[in-house]
């Protein structure tokens, strides 16, 4: 591959991640009465997505790998402002006891969420039906890959980090900030950034394999970027982020509608939209 082939798929990824991460803090910190219209303007987007999956899963082309990623990354969105506006969350929507610990703790914080997390299991299901058997995966893949490390982040924030992004909260999920905890490392860091590493390093390989087609060169790519993204929001969990700098546009209306005050730097979550205590 020359570099004009190595570096397009890794800067189209990057900028999906950062342009869709904006898009969806800046509707979110937009009125309430802004929100059925959004998330409906999203979900007619998010059905296109579907029929993109659906259409690319047998194109072998690298215009294949792009149309399915972007699709994926299209409905991942959806599910993010489901979650952020407050439409798909979980039965539980109260602040942690003071008194919760261990699984007590774990089980609440689980009914906060578990609506949306079914969902995503149940869309990823539906992901692996629509695309069985067929050549181009990338759109399936890349949202198994966003599931596993927001799935990681998850737990990640229920165990504890310094910087927690629960100024990116809205009002009405402020109660989830009672389920995270304030913490300067958690056993399980280490292992899931090591883990995209080594992931991340699976997929460097297939898509520079010598017998490696087009398709698989461009996907790969695409996957990797999103990867390393993933790795290097856990690592913002440690370290204080960039966020003025990457994120500054997407920020005039927080300060006039949902914002609450900062008490630690944002964390962009993934997609994330995305760190809330999912």
């Amino acid at each position: 591959m020359t570099f004009a082939e190595i570096a397009s798929p890794m800067l189209f990824a990057a900028f999906v991640w950062w342009f869709s991460t904006g898009a969806i803090l800046w509707l979110n910190r937009l009125p309430h009465a802004s929100f059925q219209w959004s998330f409906g303007a999203a979900s007619a987007i998010t059905a296109a997505a579907v029929a993109g999956l659906a259409m690319s899963a047998a194109n072998t082309s690298t215009s294949g790998a792009y149309v399915a990623f972007a699709s994926a990354i299209a409905l991942w969105g959806w599910h993010e402002m489901s979650f952020l506006m407050g439409f798909i969350l979980g039965p539980r929507r109260e602040a942690c006891p003071a008194d919760a610990s261990g699984w007590r703790r774990f089980r609440l914080a689980a009914a906060t969420i578990m609506h949306h997390e079914v969902a995503l299991a149940l869309t990823l299901a539906a992901l692996v039906v629509l695309t069985w058997g067929q050549p181009n995966q990338i759109g399936t893949l890349t949202f198994l890959v966003l599931w596993v490390m927001r799935l990681s982040a998850k737990f990640n924030l229920f165990l504890g980090a310094p910087h927690r992004g629960e100024e990116l909260l809205p009002a009405h999920l402020q109660h989830l900030k009672s389920y995270f905890r304030n913490r300067r490392m958690n056993a399980l860091i280490p292992i899931s950034i090591l883990s995209g590493v080594a992931l991340a390093c699976v997929l460097a390989g297939l898509a520079h394999a010598p017998a490696a087609l087009p398709l698989e060169q461009v996907g790969y790519s695409l996957l990797l970027t999103l990867t390393l993204l993933a790795v290097l929001e856990h690592v913002f969990m440690f370290v204080p982020p960039p966020n003025a700098l990457l994120w500054g546009w997407a920020e005039p209306a927080a300060t006039q509608h949902n914002s609450v005050p900062a008490t630690t730097p944002p964390v962009a979550k993934h997609l994330t939209v995305t760190r809330p205590a999912e």
